[in-house]
């Protein structure tokens, strides 16, 4: 008794509706949140989470735990027995077009990547740039023929981190992870412990800027076991022009702090950038990227225009932004991997066939009850 009453409430009618009612108020303070932490930190509070904490200490449901009552609950009406009848035949196709736009949903939201591909006139590009995460890469430049490359993800860089390089390798330690930094120089003669950029400047955090893509993240950790005495607390920056250089395993490396790089199966060379200024301004009215687009060595040209992507192996290619240089004209490509880029149009499609045959079916009953 007590497990059909439990039924009973998961699949009632209610629960969608005050899922919905929820996700309506989730929008609303999620979009006024946006001006005070930025859209990044409001979506993953609001909308990518199961669960926020309202006033610091009240929690309430977040988009994500809402999506799945409002799955199971769609997904548990179709167990309801008066529903398969052929005069219901229309409503369940419109039930299974709305399991299939959030399943899409579902997709998009932990398997899909989003980030920047920036290339120079005349360069070649095979990755794509995380807007958010980063990795601590230590580069072996030993070898004359080829650079190999090791690479240590964001979840390793909390602070208080400990983990070995290599198998015996040196020890790295993360002293601090700065999501947002100022550089200043060094008023007095640093401590020997200090080594490569931290010998001549100090990494300050400073408050972030609401826009995630807009801080300057940076890193200081200490690494012991290296060769040649050179054990220390080094510092790197988003940005670093210039790298610190040691040994380890007798072995020359040096270090960089890079955003995630996301390597896609073909290659983009940016072949002409052109944009077309607003009269009188410096405001670019629009820009386009002519690109060959080389697989397995061969090369394709195509436009990558505003509002006209290059879609290629589940990758789509924005025209976004540009960089100017004094030298090269360089493009910046929003890129989008979306794996359930098409389930929104194919639901859509599919609950509209619903609605049309449920019209259908019940359109002789309305005729009927109109003409008496």
């Amino acid at each position: 008794m007590k497990i059909d009453n439990f039924l009973k409430i998961i699949m009632s009618p209610k629960i969608f509706s005050y899922t919905l009612i929820w996700l309506i108020v989730l929008v609303f303070f999620g979009t006024i949140a946006q001006k005070n932490i930025g859209l990044y930190a409001s979506q993953m509070k609001y909308f990518s989470s199961f669960f926020f904490l309202f006033l610091g200490f009240i929690p309430l449901p977040g988009g994500r735990l809402i999506l799945l009552f409002m799955t199971i609950n769609l997904f548990s009406s179709l167990f309801k027995r008066n529903l398969w009848q052929l005069k219901k035949f229309g409503i369940i196709i419109v039930h299974l077009g709305g399991l299939l736009l959030l399943l899409g949903g579902g997709l998009t939201a932990y398997f899909s990547s989003e980030g920047n591909m920036i290339i120079a006139e005349g360069e070649t590009s095979n990755y794509v740039d995380d807007y958010h995460d980063m990795e601590l890469v230590f580069v072996n430049n030993t070898f004359k023929d080829s650079i190999e490359y090791t690479v240590v993800d964001e979840p390793l860089l909390k602070e208080g981190n400990r983990f070995n390089l290599f198998e015996n390798g040196p020890e790295i330690y993360i002293l601090s992870n700065i999501k947002n930094v100022r550089i200043e120089n060094r008023i007095s003669p640093a401590d020997s412990i200090y080594k490569g950029l931290l010998e001549k400047f100090v990494l300050l955090p400073k408050k972030p800027e609401p826009e995630n893509t807009q801080n300057r993240p940076a890193l200081i950790y200490k690494i012991q076991g290296t060769s040649n005495g050179l054990d220390g607390i080094y510092g790197l920056f988003l940005g670093q022009g210039l790298n610190d250089y040691f040994q380890l395993k007798e072995q020359d490396f040096h270090s960089e702090y890079r955003r995630k790089r996301t390597y896609v199966p073909f290659e983009i060379e940016l072949i002409d950038f052109e944009k077309i200024m607003h009269p009188g301004t410096n405001v670019a009215k629009s820009f386009s990227s002519e690109v060959n687009l080389i697989e397995d060595g061969i090369p394709r040209r195509t436009l990558i225009k505003m509002n006209e992507p290059l879609r290629h192996k589940g990758y789509t290619f924005f025209q976004a932004s540009f960089i100017e240089n004094l030298d090269k004209e360089t493009t910046v490509l929003a890129t989008v991997k979306n794996y359930g880029r098409l389930f929104p149009y194919i639901s859509s499609i599919i609950m509209s066939v619903g609605l049309l045959i449920h019209l259908l079916i019940s359109l002789p009953k309305m005729i009927k009850k109109k003409s008496t």
